[in-house]
């Protein structure tokens, strides 16, 4: 993959796309997030040209360029063009890594890696002391992330099943793709004061043009382990592909959380109630074992 540009024009060109990125996600205080997107290249975990870009109702249309200049956008392109799975908006990686608040040495689990573009990101954000855990429903994708990936010794890929993973505790959860309910894992394996980011989300009743299923309704929460419970913080809507294998099961509770987001309040959730009894009238959604709640939870 050849360029006009040299590898030191490059260099700037990625600076300039970190700058840009972190500008238009309103982030003015996170040199060590500007750094990451600013050094990993984003064209190593692309595959080879041409790349197909996401034009949303329109589907993909591919980018007459084969320069990977062109790549340094805040667009979203293809990785299983079939299935609607996207290398995903890095504005919106960065709002929900500015979130993770990661700090150097910390261990991280990144759910739904694709081909490991935003697992190379946290990687640098952990440093050479923490480690990042990559898990991958797809063979495919897990395998090229597993190549993307053999030169950092702090990431370790597998496909698998992200309701699975992780299967130690780790610092934080970084789940991308959209679930009806968080798995068990991701809950019962987050340290104290451990951060887990995950896309709720209701999936549309049929397949997106595009490609795949993508939710119909969504919201990206942030869930905090504190001593006195699990503290939630609203990040916005968002709109993911939703989970494969034993998370995309349809439930009983799908109609009664899309009828929560119909309803409104979403963005009030305070707290996620886990295996105990969630007070009456103070929820936007009670599912079995588990609600998201208006209350704060104490620090």
């Amino acid at each position: 993959m050849s360029s006009v540009f040299s590898q030191d024009e490059l260099a700037v060109i990625r600076r300039a796309y970190a700058k840009q990125i972190l500008a238009l996600s309103g982030i003015a205080d996170n040199p060590r997030l500007e750094e990451a997107f600013a050094k990993v290249p984003r064209e190593r975990f692309l595959g080879a040209p041409p790349w197909l870009m996401s034009r949303a109702v329109r589907g993909y249309e591919a980018v007459a360029s084969h320069d990977p200049v062109v790549l340094y956008q805040d667009v979203l392109f293809a990785l299983a063009s079939e299935k609607g799975v996207n290398n995903g908006s890095p504005s919106l990686h960065a709002r929900c890594l500015h979130t993770l608040r990661l700090r150097e040495g910390e261990r991280v689990a990144h759910i739904g890696a694709g081909t490991g573009y935003y697992t190379a990101l946290l990687a640098y954000l952990v440093g050479a002391e923490g480690h990042v855990l990559a898990v991958e429903f797809d063979p495919v994708l897990a395998e090229r992330a597993r190549a993307n990936l053999a030169d950092l010794p702090n990431v370790t890929v597998v496909q698998g099943d992200g309701a699975e993973w992780p299967r130690e505790d780790v610092d934080a959860i970084y789940v991308n793709f959209a679930v009806g309910r968080p798995a068990e894992a991701w809950i019962d394996r987050l340290k104290l004061n451990g951060r887990l980011i995950f896309p709720l989300g209701v999936p549309q009743p049929k397949p997106s043009p595009q490609g795949g299923t993508h939710s119909l309704y969504g919201a990206g929460l942030c869930v905090t382990r504190k001593s006195a419970g699990l503290a939630v913080r609203w990040l916005g809507h968002v709109s993911f592909v939703c989970a494969e294998g034993r998370l995309a099961q349809p439930g009983e509770e799908r109609q009664a959380l899309q009828a929560a987001f119909e309803g409104g309040g979403m963005e009030f959730v305070r707290s996620l109630v886990w295996r105990e009894s969630a007070t009456p009238g103070r929820c936007c959604f009670t599912g079995s074992g588990w609600a998201l709640a208006y209350d704060e939870v104490p620090d």
